[in-house]
């Protein structure tokens, strides 16, 4: 089992990796037989468990001898970005700066729209939890730029692979196409599909609806694949 599938199993188990949500609306207006929601990591070790493959990524990319600040876009980027330099530090003992943003600039105390360590002539990684339509990745590509520093990668815990609603490309690609970053992922849909895929083929499955699932995204997908799977 890869960490990708392995991640995609916690998230399943946990509830955070939900399928048949048919009352969820996903951002672009669609109704998607899964859903990922990063918030259902809310404790200490469902954290870790969302952030060390994410962790792992930043340090095995040739960009981070390079890097100086982990950002996390406001809101649920924020709690990655603490942890992931924590886990910068802890693991691979590479000490990290982070920050994030807040939605109103403040006007007293400190000031300003940036929590944490200045971006000023620092090298950033993004992380975030995934990229629906990368609007707020784009939005801290514009903040971290205005800032002074300089965004190298953006690194999310799931990617869905899908197209935009104006576009044949995916949230990632266009992302890339448009900010000239790269994105790379902890898990994506392919990951999800394969973990199904061999649930199904199980002799002891362990996903309740497992088969219905995997009928359903394989629906979705020919529907709304991004140009990579296609």
């Amino acid at each position: 089992m890869t960490g990708a599938e392995k991640f995609v199993r916690y998230a399943i188990a946990i509830g955070a990796m939900k399928l048949f949500p048919e009352w969820t609306v996903l951002k672009s207006g669609r109704r998607s037989p899964y859903f990922f929601n990063s918030g259902i990591f809310n404790t200490g070790k469902k954290l870790i468990e969302l952030v060390e493959p994410i962790a792992a990524i930043v340090k095995s990319l040739p960009y981070t001898e390079y890097t100086d600040i982990i950002f996390g876009p406001t809101y649920k980027g924020i709690p990655l970005a603490c942890e992931v330099s924590t886990t910068m530090w802890r693991k691979y003992k590479m000490n990290l700066g982070f920050a994030f943003n807040r939605k109103e600039e403040k006007d007293h105390g400190e000031g300003g729209v940036i929590v944490g360590h200045s971006l000023k002539s620092k090298n950033v990684c993004i992380v975030d939890d995934t990229m629906t339509t990368g609007t707020s990745s784009g939005e801290a590509v514009d903040i971290i730029r205005a800032k002074g520093g300089t965004p190298l990668v953006c690194v999310i815990a799931f990617d869905r692979q899908e197209r935009g609603t104006d576009t044949d490309l995916s949230a990632v690609q266009k992302f890339e196409h448009n900010y000239k970053i790269p994105v790379r992922s902890a898990a994506t849909l392919t990951d999800l599909i394969t973990v199904l895929e061999k649930d199904v083929q199980s002799n002891h499955p362990t996903i309740p609806n497992s088969k219905k699932a995997l009928k359903e995204i394989f629906i979705y997908r020919q529907k709304y694949a991004g140009a990579d799977i296609a």
